[in-house]
């Protein structure tokens, strides 16, 4: 490449993801691409008709990866904006009637929907895996700076509603992403030929997973809070049959959801032997803190996933579940709840986790030569020593920082 088309961008720290941190380092791009990343120095003397620019008292990051967001009810904000004062299922009754009441689509939720996507792609998130029943999410994706994938929402447990949705999901076009709500609101044989849809076109499978505790109650015994709540909405046809033993997990299993491309948004309440199965299967997890706080749905076992080695990634959820939404908080509210796993660990589930979440770390979520040149310029409050503090800098404070990109 002609040296006058590369830009170095050097700065106190670089912080790769894949690789340990760079102090006084560096990033050569050209054409869009990472070419290359390390030592000041080096680059300059590898490139040495490049242009230069020198952030100081700067660190150099990946963009971030928000693997689950709900845009399409962005428009449901005051649901989340007082404490909780309800159960889960008494939530989800509030959320379809203020839904009901501003209704699901129109002016009022398309400019809440793009207000968030803006918010997301100023604070350094360039990816959004999105999940919604209308077309909100697709139609923001033609407009977004980064990356939108708008996965279309299957619901439907009653009998009745099975060869509707099939024969719907029969006319989807191919390069439409299609995924199941949960296994409390989606019948196991709509959920089996999702995945086998996923599955065949080689796409990313994202399914709500142990989420309320009322879920593994159901899957279970047939019975509890969840039961009670879809036989009073009219969707409980007793089609539905209780397993006895074992959660949502082995549900999975039993109905060949899971595999590398599946991703378990959530996934609170498990056991020792669905984290065991998880693993050995390569299903990968994407964690919700703000949303689990302020649901009250409980805390996932992150240091069992670590040790199992299942890839984690960070998601907002919507902003009827979550306050605020900003990866930089979810960071922060994972550190605070979990004081065992390390800032690194916790950044790498908000850049290259993501990535291999959604199959897109080819291309993204690290700072590697050859993928797209997507870099997030984040200032440093002052001068750090170690990689440890940086880290820590960017899990607890990052979303106070003013940003640049590199591109």
């Amino acid at each position: 490449m002609d040296a006058g088309k590369v830009h170095i961008h050097c700065a106190a720290w670089v912080v790769p993801v894949d690789g340990a941190p760079i102090k006084n380092g560096g990033v050569a791009v050209g054409d869009g691409r990472l070419l290359a990343i390390g030592d000041r120095m080096r680059l300059c003397q590898q490139y040495p008709g490049a242009t230069m620019r020198d952030h100081h008292r700067m660190v150099l990051t990946p963009a971030l990866v928000n693997a689950h967001i709900h845009l399409e009810l962005s428009h449901l904000a005051a649901l989340a904006a007082s404490p909780l004062d309800t159960t889960f299922t008494g939530w989800i009754s509030q959320l379809l009637q203020l839904r009901d009441r501003l209704g699901a689509t129109g002016k009022l939720a398309e400019q809440a929907a793009c207000q968030v996507v803006e918010q997301q792609y100023r604070t350094g998130t360039s990816v959004l895996a999105d999940i919604g029943n209308t077309a909100i999410g697709r139609a923001l994706a033609a407009r977004f700076p980064g990356r939108i994938l708008p996965f279309v929402e299957y619901l439907g447990l009653a009998e009745r509603t099975l060869s509707k949705n099939i024969r719907r999901l029969e006319q989807e076009e191919d390069s439409a992403l299609c995924s199941g709500h949960a296994p409390y609101s989606t019948h196991p044989h709509l959920l089996r030929r999702l995945k086998e849809r996923a599955r065949s076109l080689d796409h990313t499978f994202p399914i709500h997973t142990a989420e309320p505790a009322a879920e593994g109650e159901m899957i279970r015994h047939g019975r509890g809070e969840m039961v009670e709540f879809i036989r009073q909405r009219g969707f409980w046809d007793d089609s539905f049959v209780a397993r006895g033993l074992g959660g949502t997990i082995h549900y999975f299993r039993d109905l060949g959801l899971l595999d590398s491309r599946t991703l378990c948004i959530h996934a609170i309440h498990v056991s020792d032997e669905e984290i065991r199965i998880m693993a050995g299967e390569g299903v990968k997890v994407c964690l919700c803190p703000g949303s689990n706080q302020f649901l009250a749905t409980g805390t996932p076992p992150v240091r069992a996933y670590l040790d199992h080695g299942i890839v984690l990634s960070l998601g907002t959820d919507s902003l009827a579940s979550n306050p605020r939404l900003s990866l930089w908080r979810e960071m922060r509210l994972l550190a605070k709840a979990h004081p065992t796993v390390q800032a690194a660990e916790i950044f790498r589930m908000a850049t290259l986790g993501g990535a291999q979440a959604l199959g897109m770390d080819r291309d993204l979520g690290t700072l590697t030569g050859g993928k797209k040149a997507d870099v997030l310029v984040v200032p440093l409050p002052e001068e750090m020593e170690n990689e440890e503090l940086v880290y820590r800098f960017l899990v607890e404070n990052g979303e106070q920082a003013e940003l640049e990109r590199i591109s």
